[in-house]
């Protein structure tokens, strides 16, 4: 395992290499769409509906990009990926973008040669048991049967947890979380492991979820956040501060419901007006039209929009803010300054 890992982060260090000169920005406008890296399906973070439409909190973000660049958030190619291939499809450039709950680690950001541009999702790693297992710590999973998807941090952190502990496991393999649910249901593992609100989001698609417990361990920081490839600085400021505006815009009280009007002209707020393009350049600074922050922000809502839509505490999924509020409100949301 540790032997193909290496060849595989080997192998996406050359692809990035390749690629470090890509001015994604302008293939990006040339191609009218933006290819976004997603899972092959999460609800509440990224899923197709009914109708097939992509949906979620991470495709809030593909289509906050899309608007700031093309002044379109429907101008979206959804890529589904793995924990296996999302990094080759990145470094290959078959995606221009991945938000797809990835954890930024020192490895992935200086060995395999990707730029995180920010965090999205302050999460940690946990368990879900079936109740009728008589656990109630993770503590008491010696033996234990884990499902845990191959290429992630949840692997390594599953590896950490139990030696740390003096306890052993036996780990089932699987791809993707979809696999995983339908093992784990199965019978295949007595635990399935990934992050708590992965676990979460799954456990709200069982057909009886309170038979499911997500034990009170969380073993890991798993800061996740959109990420691009090294070498091409113009396209990560654009993923990043678009990223960032969302966080601003909920901190300023920018709501896709009163946009329109604080964009129709100068405000008292500075910053608003630097935000929605109608005081100074931020735009062109990005190489973007004056209105790419407000055509994101329109897109879906401001970060606490899009986190209350798809995975807040009145969604199936029920997560708090906890971490994941402003700054101001004693959470880790911070985004520098637009000036």
């Amino acid at each position: 395992m540790k032997k193909t890992a290496f060849y595989g982060a080997l192998t996406v260090a050359g692809f990035a290499a390749s690629m470090a000169s890509a001015a994604t920005l302008d293939d990006v406008k040339e191609r009218g769409t933006l290819n976004c890296g997603v899972t092959t399906g999460l609800i509440g973070f990224a899923s197709p509906d009914a109708n097939g439409v992509w949906e979620g909190f991470d495709v809030g973000v593909c289509r906050a990009v899309a608007a700031a660049v093309l002044g379109d958030p429907t101008a979206v190619e959804f890529v589904p990926t793995t924990g296996k291939t999302r990094f080759t499809a990145l470094a290959s450039g078959e995606i221009d973008v991945l938000a797809r709950n990835t954890t930024w680690t020192f490895s992935r950001d200086v060995d395999l040669k990707f730029e995180f541009v920010g965090i999205n999702y302050y999460d940690g790693q946990g368990f879900i048991a079936p109740r009728d297992l008589g656990v109630s710590s993770a503590k008491e999973l010696d033996g234990a049967t884990v499902c845990i998807q191959t290429g992630t941090t949840t692997e390594l952190n599953l590896a950490d947890y139990f030696r740390a502990n003096n306890i052993s496991y036996e780990p089932v393999p699987i791809e993707t979380n979809a696999e995983g649910q339908q093992q784990y249901l199965a019978g295949a593992c007595d635990v399935y492991t990934t992050d708590a609100s992965g676990l979460a989001a799954t456990r709200a698609a069982f057909e009886n979820p309170q038979d499911h417990i997500i034990l009170p361990e969380i073993i890991s920081k798993e800061p996740l956040g959109p990420l691009v490839r090294h070498g091409d600085n113009d396209w990560a400021d654009v993923v990043r501060w678009t990223l960032n505006a969302l966080i601003a815009a909920e901190e300023l009280g920018v709501t896709s419901a009163n946009i329109e009007e604080l964009a129709a002209a100068p405000t008292g707020n500075p910053e608003v007006n630097r935000l929605l393009g109608t005081e100074d350049e931020l735009g062109a600074m990005l190489g973007l039209e004056a209105d790419w922050a407000k055509n994101a922000i329109a897109a879906g809502g401001n970060y606490g929009e899009l986190f209350e839509k798809n995975i807040g505490e009145n969604t199936p999924i029920g997560l708090a803010r906890g971490l994941n509020a402003q700054w101001t409100e004693g959470g880790l949301l911070y985004t520098p300054p637009f000036r």
